[in-house]
This record gives C-alpha cells, sequence and structure tokens, in this order.
C-alpha cells in the first residue's frame, strides 16, 4: 500500500490568511491573530463574520472553508488550546451546544448524519491551534466521503448567506415559540 499525496492549494488563503489589523485579539503575544476571539470581540458584526449563536460561554459559527454544506464550528469564548485548559462549565455549555445545533440543523437541511469532531494540537489538523472548536459536519447517504478532493471538486448547494438566514430564522422562530 502506497501513500499518496493529495494538494488541496484552496486552504492555503484560510492557513496563510492576515487578519486585518484594526481588529484587536487577545491572542497571546507570538500568536498569530485568532479569528474566533475576534469573532467574540465584535458582536455587531455576526452576520457578516456569519456568527450564528452566542453562548454565555460558547458562540457558533460557520466554516468559511466548509467540508459539506452547514459545516459549524462551537467554540467557547476564551482563547484556550488545550481540552484540559476549558473549565467544566465551558464544556457543558459546548455540549449543549452541540446538541442544540444538530437538531437546528436536522429541522432546517436534514441531513442523514454528522461528523462531530475536535482537532487537538497542529499535528492533529488544528488550523487553529490556539482556540480550541467543534467541527459540526452535516452528512447525507450518497455524499461521497468526508473530503472529496480526488475529483477536485466538491459542489456545496447553498451559499453560507442563504444557509445563514434559514438557520438564523429557525433560531429566532424556535426563540419566540412559534
Amino acid at each position: 500500500m502506497s501513500l499518496e499525496t493529495i494538494w488541496a492549494p484552496w486552504r492555503l488563503s484560510y492557513v496563510a490568511k492576515d487578519e486585518p489589523a484594526e481588529k484587536k485579539s487577545t491572542t497571546p503575544p507570538g500568536e498569530k491573530p485568532c479569528f474566533l476571539c475576534q469573532y467574540r470581540e465584535s458582536p455587531a458584526d455576526d452576520a457578516e463574520n456569519f456568527v450564528l449563536l452566542r453562548g454565555e460561554k460558547t458562540f457558533v459559527v460557520f466554516n468559511r472553508y466548509p467540508y459539506n454544506n452547514g459545516h459549524l464550528l462551537i467554540a467557547p469564548q476564551q482563547h484556550l488550546g488545550d481540552i484540559e485548559e476549558i473549565p467544566v462549565d465551558v464544556q457543558a455549555e459546548c455540549q449543549a451546544m452541540l446538541v442544540k445545533m444538530t437538531k437546528l440543523l436536522r429541522s432546517v437541511i436534514n441531513p442523514d448524519g454528522f461528523n462531530v469532531g475536535l482537532n487537538l494540537g497542529h499535528v492533529a489538523g488544528a488550523g487553529l491551534p490556539g482556540h480550541l472548536h467543534w467541527h459540526i459536519v452535516p452528512r447525507w447517504n450518497g455524499d461521497t466521503n468526508f473530503m472529496p478532493v480526488l475529483g477536485d471538486t466538491k459542489v456545496i448547494p447553498q451559499s453560507l448567506e442563504a444557509l445563514y438566514a434559514a438557520l438564523k430564522e429557525k433560531l429566532d422562530e424556535d426563540k419566540s415559540g412559534r
């Protein structure tokens, strides 16, 4: 069995992205600016940043480079890079958000299942190793595999803006009891 190398140059814009200097961040000195901290600190820009929901200790944001339609990130508001650093109450809210978001995604886009994961450390695939976040990736029967790079194409049939609006509408509807 030989190992093949698969190139994914479209990810470079995410990994090497320079964040605007005018946005403040609580990123520790010496670390690359943290987009999650920047999003946390700018609630007025939630729609622009695709921040879907804010809790007391966590928030939910769209992955701008989704593996599938509806790929969400759940992050603690604190800039924490190790799972052992997360206080129990923040862990509990992260879990509650995972449950709430899978329920929301089921009701709006009807996936057949989900991949839910957390990458701990750079070598484990964490593109932002300093600020932990969980991935929720909706899956459908027949969507081939987790990341169909071999065909060089992944068709995501809905824009981030359209899905953001649909999920926000459902959240608002649920909040008002309709």
